[in-house]
């Protein structure tokens, strides 16, 4: 049994309007995280899940396989990550296969390191963790986050840290929104969950525009283009 690694990307994006495969730098986007897959060597297979057809073109283009379209029913606004993966693993296995190990790399991760995904693969391997994501310390303590009230003043949602050095606070962390490994026969969502922290220039969730914009700053500083 080898490795998997599903890339979720369907067609139907909201906030950027084909979000998926828009140029990012040159090539879609998406080409960015099927090449980090295949470049890792860690999987016997790189698939792409999509309900769109282009999307599939383009994917096949940059290496990796569409061996069957997402249904209809995980293609909308609010069919849950691990639902969606987990259509995928039951397909495979009514075709008679299965893997050890899955990967659900995101399609809009073009700052994703192939150390990153060795490392957490390693960490997934040996130890009692059953997933293993990447997370990002945030810059700043979350307990002496600010509110806005209605009436426009500023408070502290944890008044009792308000005195609180930032130093001493504990540190607290966010998902890096670029992949999460597990093993295949707990699930995406069950079990155990462990975690390598990344640091942030190597991080950007991408829901916005302005974000597009700082994710390709980054990436060109990273790469020094």
């Amino acid at each position: 049994m080898g490795d998997l690694c599903i890339i979720p990307a369907r067609g139907g994006s909201k906030r950027i309007p084909r979000k998926n495969i828009r140029e990012f730098l040159g090539k879609p986007i998406i080409a960015y995280s099927i090449q980090t897959a295949l470049d890792s060597g860690l999987f016997e297979e790189v698939m792409v899940s999509t309900d769109d057809l282009e999307i599939a073109k383009v994917a096949e283009g940059f290496g990796a396989i569409v061996p069957f379209l997402r249904s209809k029913e995980k293609s909308d606004d609010f069919s849950p990550l691990a639902e969606v993966v987990e259509e995928v693993l039951e397909t495979y296995l009514t075709a008679g296969r299965t893997f050890e190990f899955i990967c659900c790399l995101l399609p809009t991760s073009p700052l994703t390191q192939n150390s990153d995904l060795l490392e957490a693969r390693r960490l997934l391997e040996n130890s009692n963790f059953d997933s293993i994501r990447p997370i990002v310390p945030f810059s700043y303590p979350i307990q002496r986050a600010f509110r806005i009230t209605e009436g426009g003043e500023v408070d502290f949602f944890f008044s009792e840290f308000s005195n609180h050095r930032s130093q001493d606070l504990e540190k607290a962390y966010h998902d890096a929104g670029q992949f999460y490994w597990f093993r295949a026969e707990s699930g995406m969502k069950k079990g155990k969950r462990g975690a390598i922290v990344i640091s942030e220039k190597y991080a950007q969730d991408i829901d916005t525009l302005e974000d597009w914009e700082m994710a390709e700053w980054k990436f060109k500083n990273l790469k020094q283009i």
